[in-house]
């Protein structure tokens, strides 16, 4: 069997990544930028092509107001025919009563075939409404039994922590057709280090089952991923039939020097059959002040393996292959 290995890390000072393979055989990239201040696209046919590939802007911050500070984790989905973007953005970089940032999850849409032609062809649905002024982000969809699922991670303010894992039906790709149903919340020692997080989820769909990984604690050395699992043919907007992984799943590998693992997608390789995950990590724990401000969250692709039992083994973070 043939081992399949990707330059690591693929691209550097690009956090919150998200691959997505499409129809017309390219890969597309968006992450975080370190400004912070705009989301970008690049695309090719291999995975390796991306860490060359030019980006191109798609759309910029506003001078202010609601989508004017703190761009953070662009999702890019293709949905009924278009494209869509999901990201989170703040009004203001100071920080609420509760010590906490004040994004919210926002929408974009380009009917055009080719995404990454123009700003001009990407329309701002506006804000997805979740039916809770709350802290929000890391917004994530996926499509079951003609249904479309949001899944995302937001502050309730009765419960500690600053974020936990909702999921809702859609009524479109920008408004929701149900109530949010709490899935996670931070509970687990490995969850709750720096900060209580439950963030950055990522869906899979295979033998069967569902799931759901997501990423938990400060976003230094101590974020770590967790998973949740449910089975295809229930209620997925009953809590009752997930279940939750009490140990992480994914996490630092000190031997290594790979630190803060997560915020996590997935994609598949050019063989059309390997599963591959997508993150990011640093190789240092000597952070200077906010590591949200560390450019250094490198993106990450390797490949995975399945279980007996058909749950996913992500193994150790792969180590870094070039200086």
């Amino acid at each position: 069997m043939t081992v399949i290995e990707y330059t690591s890390p693929l691209i550097v000072q690009r956090a919150d990544p998200y691959i997505y393979k499409h129809t017309d055989g390219y890969y597309y990239f968006t992450a975080s930028v370190p400004a912070y201040n705009l989301i970008e696209i690049r695309r090719a046919h291999t995975l390796e092509g991306l860490a060359h590939a030019a980006p191109r802007t798609i759309w910029r911050k506003h001078e202010s107001g609601p989508m004017s500070q703190l761009i953070w984790a662009p999702e890019l989905h293709f949905i009924d025919g278009k494209w869509f973007i999901y990201f989170a953005a703040a009004e203001t970089t100071a920080l609420d009563k509760l010590g906490m940032f004040q994004h919210r999850m926002f929408c974009i849409e380009c009917d055009a075939a080719d995404p990454m032609r123009s700003e001009d062809d990407w329309v701002e649905r506006g804000q997805v409404e979740t039916g809770m002024d709350t802290f929000s982000l890391d917004a994530t969809t996926f499509e079951h039994d003609g249904k479309l699922y949001y899944v995302w991670a937001q502050k309730d303010n009765a419960i500690k922590g600053n974020s936990n894992l909702y999921i809702a039906e859609m009524a479109n790709p920008w408004t929701l057709k149900t109530k949010p149903v709490m899935l996670s919340k931070p509970e687990y020692d490995w969850e709750i280090r720096g900060f209580w997080v439950n963030e950055g989820p990522a869906v899979i769909h295979r033998n069967g089952r569902f799931f759901l990984t997501y990423s938990a604690s400060a976003t230094d050395e101590n974020y770590a991923m967790g998973m949740l699992t449910v089975a295809d043919n229930v209620d997925l907007l009953d809590a009752a039939n997930w279940s939750k992984s009490k140990e992480p799943v994914f996490k630092s590998d000190l031997a290594t020097h790979q630190y803060g693992p997560g915020h996590n997608s997935f994609t598949v390789a050019e063989d059309g059959k390997t599963d591959l995950m997508v993150y990011h990590c640093r190789n240092y724990t000597d952070i200077k002040g906010d590591p949200l401000y560390d450019p250094n969250r490198h993106t990450k692709v390797q490949p995975f393996t399945w279980n007996e039992d058909g749950t996913p083994n992500f193994g150790k973070p792969t180590p870094y292959n070039y200086d």
